[in-house]
């Protein structure tokens, strides 16, 4: 096992951890201010990516297409959030957690309708090779494009939580609603910016996802369960909970999966083992979460003081 093989599955990680905040961070926001379990929040994500594959092969240009689509995902999320999820928020969970999964099924029909059950997006030409970090060592240059443009988004959220008026605004519902509520705050208008932010972030994530996971029908389902874990890791409502929790579990999921059948491979036959693995990986997030629950039952950093 050689350092480089370490180092080149850390910037992997590293990448999954942040497209996996973009995820969660949205998600955390609108379940810790809204109060709402929103399941069709990878359905964002898919129309995101959808909508980045249409808007590149339109204009011929990556970055523009990506540009395009982000604020026409955050649209979509407003008016989906203004026509049909505001009357969901005086229900109970178990009502939100049934319209919201019958909205995913709905979505997923409706972009099968549209577009078919895939598109393809293709990394830019530019970005299509290997960099060289230092000698010996080649990294794909479009996941370092990806791990810039996540750290980038992250400080920006960052930035917008914790020093504008309207991040104050969010933290203060996040930490309590009803209390801001009494304070004069607009709900119903900061509800409506959380949830297009969020579906910008997931755009964001599903457009620079697109080449390397491929832009299909229901691609949001399995990574919104993974987002959930972060979550409920990070601290409900706490977007640094959020990144704290993306970036441990996407080390933790991708150092597994890389390093797990090699271990595995001592002990079992190459086949199993590399079968196993992967497994154990996905076993090893969830172990994680139940320990750091057992440790924290809020969550690392709870948002609700």
């Amino acid at each position: 096992m050689s350092g480089i093989l370490i180092l080149e599955q850390t910037l992997n990680g590293l990448q999954f951890g942040l497209m996996l905040f973009l995820l969660a961070a949205g998600l955390t926001l609108v379940f810790g201010i809204m109060d709402m379990i929103n399941l069709a929040h990878g359905s964002l994500y898919m129309l995101g990516a959808f909508l980045a594959a249409t808007f590149v092969s339109l204009t011929g240009s990556f970055a523009l297409g990506v540009l395009i689509a982000v604020p026409a995902t955050a649209a979509l999320g407003m008016l989906l959030e203004v026509s049909l999820l505001r009357r969901l928020y005086a229900r109970d969970h178990l009502s939100q957690v049934l319209a919201t999964f019958a909205l995913i099924l709905v979505l997923n029909e409706a972009v099968r309708i549209v577009w078919g059950t895939d598109l393809p997006l293709a990394a830019p030409a530019a970005l299509s090779g290997p960099v060289e970090i230092f000698p010996g060592m080649l990294y794909s240059s479009y996941r370092l494009v990806i791990i810039a443009v996540g750290a980038a988004a992250a400080g920006l959220l960052y930035f917008g939580v914790a020093k504008t008026r309207v991040g104050m605004r969010v933290r203060a519902g996040a930490s309590n609603r009803e209390m801001a509520l009494a304070m004069g705050a607009d709900i119903p208008r900061l509800f409506t910016i959380v949830f297009g932010i969020a579906a910008g972030l997931c755009a964001v994530a599903g457009a620079l996802l697109g080449p390397i996971l491929a832009v299909q029908v229901g691609m949001g389902e399995n990574i919104l369960i993974v987002a959930f874990v972060v979550i409920v890791i990070g601290g409900i409502g706490s977007v640094r909970g959020a990144l704290v929790g993306s970036l441990i579990v996407g080390m933790v999921d991708t150092i597994g999966r890389a390093f797990l059948p090699i271990a595995f491979g001592a002990f079992l036959p190459p086949q199993l083992a590399s079968a196993a693995g992967p497994a154990a990986a996905s076993v090893l997030v969830y172990l994680l979460m139940a320990v750091i629950l057992y440790v924290r039952p809020q969550g690392l950093f709870p948002a609700r003081g």
